[in-house]
Formats: C-alpha cells, structure tokens, sequence
C-alpha cells in the first residue's frame, strides 16, 4: 500500500486522533500544520483557531505520538483565495462560506504538493467523512460520516477525483465522543480542547466589522425597501445582512419583517414577511461533480442549501456545462446567493454548486 502519509493537523482533537489511528493502521506518518491566518495578526486574542498555541498543540501532538511536525506557511496564498474572495462576495451582496473555498484552493491541493516534494504517498485530514472506490464507475465516492451529527461533506463537495484518490479520512468510521476517548486514552494534550465554531478569520463573528475595520472595506449605506416598493429607512450598508434575518434592521413595522434580497447594484435591501423567503427553486454556478463525471439529464437527489440545514428532496436539472437547477419538492426558507447547494445520492455525495442570485 502506498504507506506514508502526511496527515493535516491543526492543532485540534480530529486531526491528533486522526494521526493517531493511522498509525495504528500500520502507516508511517507525520504531522503538518498550516499556517493560514494568523488571529494575532489583527491583534485578537481569542484562541478559537489559527493562533499560535494551535501550532503547538500541534507539535506537542506529533511529539507525543512520535512522528515529525512540519509547519508550511500559506497565509499569502489564504490571503488572496479565501479572504480576498470572501470580502469581493459579501461586496457583491452575496453570502459566503470562506471554509469551502479553503478546502477549494489551499487545504487540499496544496497540501498534497507538499507531500509530494518530501516523498510522501497521501495526505489525510480528521475531517468527519468517507471516501470510497466505486469499481463500476472507476470513481472515487465522498461519503457522509458514521457520525451523522459531525458529518462534513457539505464542505467537501469540491474535492476533485485527484484529491479524492491520494486522501484518506480516519475519522469517517467513528464518532466525535469515540474521538475524544481516544485523545484521553493516549494522553493527548487536546482531548478536551472545545472545537472552533466561527470563520477562523472572524472568531467573533462579526463578519461586516471585520471587512470594514480590518480590510477597509467601505460600507455605503442605502434603502430598505419593502416588497411593494415602499421605502421604510436607511440601512448601513449591505455587507450588514443577509437572506432571513429579521433583528438588527432598526426597522419599527407592524410585524415581523425579514431581509429577502440585497443588492450591490443599487444597495437596495428588500423587506418583507417570513412567507416570502419561501421558494422551491434555485440556480447554482461552479459546479464539482464527484459520482459521476456530468450530468446529462435531470437527477432524483436529496439536497441541502446550508450546512446547518437538513436535505430535502429535489431534482436537479443540468442547465449547461457549469451551471444546475435545483427544484425541491417543498418550498425552502432562505435561499442564499453565495452559499453551497450540495447533492446527495442516498448517503454519498453527487457534487454540489454556489447559490447564484434569484433569476428574474
């Protein structure tokens, strides 16, 4: 087997445990850490991710299980393909999710040039997935977790056959509460360390105070505009909100109101009632298909529009070659522009696309 592999580790208990376990499969193993985004950098203390004592937690891992540690610095290349596009998107009205386009560009493709150049045959990750070989399609399958609650392949969906085939996923075959015992089992200085909720480039989550105080990025206000055309106040700018958000308009109404649609174009934020965030179809641009090569025909698939929402039914039409539309059975609440809409095939994943702006 092709034995030697060179296993991301963040610093966190997946990853350690992940290395852990390929060893005790027989394979010869090390330990890399990315540094992507440094928390220090912009003068946050919090240690959610990304911070220092990630690294030597890490280290201090690879130490403890007898493997080497290699650190690799790609915060220029995070810089230009993660946060540049997210800062672009939320620009353009749009909502992004920065972790997919890591997995996209950096964690994976990158990684995987590493361990060429220093002889090793495989990467591996403590992401909660599966992959499998499928001999009837000469593919390599993304599969959903055993632990369904840590499944990720909603954030993986665009990993290409490459990736696919030269990575391996330990993690996929047990649970996160079997991951800790583990950790605590072998001594592992992070078996209770919590794990990192936010973006690790806004570990308060306040997306727009990190675009405007960070990047500099300048905020135009503009109208919220309820459904029918009327006019009901000024807004601080786009980058403030996003598709469902009903508190923290300062919008006094009658009802309830929430954010249906923003506009770069003319900075307009349209208003209306929770009904109207309801819709059965949306179309999806860049699209990565893992279980099969193309689509050719319309598809029977379950398919989810957010990482915290669950699947739903739907087909999904090929429109052209980079381009799908999804028509769920039952209409959707809060579709949004930017966002990943990911295929499913029972329990593995059939690739998956960005949200695009609704059609007129």
């Amino acid at each position: 087997m092709n034995n030697r592999v060179m296993t991301a580790m963040s610093g966190g208990v997946d990853s350690s445990v992940a290395a852990a376990l390929l060893l005790e499969q027989g394979y010869d193993v090390c330990g890399a850490t990315l540094r992507l985004y440094s928390n220090e950098d912009i003068g946050v203390e919090d240690k959610t991710c990304c911070s220092l004592d990630d690294v030597d937690d890490a280290r201090r891992v690879a130490y403890k299980l007898g493997i080497d540690h290699y650190v690799f610095n790609f915060s220029d290349a995070f810089r230009e393909k993660v946060i540049g596009k997210f800062a672009d998107d939320y620009i353009n009205g749009l909502t992004p999710n920065p972790c997919i386009e890591c997995n996209r560009h950096i964690k994976f493709s990158r990684l995987l040039q590493r361990a060429n150049l220093l002889e090793y045959d495989m990467i591996a990750t403590g992401h909660y997935v599966k992959r499998e070989y499928d001999s009837a399609s000469g593919r390599y399958l993304l599969k959903k977790s055993e632990d369904a609650k840590k499944d990720q392949t909603y954030v993986l969906y665009v990993l290409t056959q490459h990736e696919l085939e030269y990575t391996l996923f330990p993690m996929g075959e047990i649970t996160k509460e079997r991951a800790r015992d583990i950790a605590l089992e072998k001594g592992l200085i992070n078996a209770k360390k919590r794990d990192s909720q936010d973006i690790c480039f806004v570990p308060d989550g306040d997306y727009a105070g990190f675009l405007e105080n960070t990047l500099g990025v300048k905020s135009k206000q503009g109208d919220f505009v309820y459904k029918d055309g009327t006019v009901l106040g000024r807004h601080k700018g786009i980058i403030h909100y996003t598709v469902g958000q009903r508190k923290g308009l300062g919008i006094s109404y009658a009802h309830p109101i929430y954010v249906l649609e923003k506009s770069a174009k003319t900075g307009e934020v349209l208003l209306g009632e929770n009904e109207d965030l309801f819709t059965r179809r949306l179309y999806a641009s860049n699209i990565n298909l893992i279980a099969v090569d193309k689509l050719l025909s319309p598809m029977r698939v379950t398919a989810k529009a957010r990482y915290s929402q669950s699947e739903a039914q739907a087909v999904v039409h090929p429109i052209d070659e980079d381009t799908i539309m999804v028509e769920f059975d039952e209409p959707q609440r809060a579709i949004t522009p930017g966002q990943a809409v990911v295929l499913y095939s029972d329990d593995v994943v059939v690739g998956g696309g960005t949200i695009m702006p609704i059609r007129e």
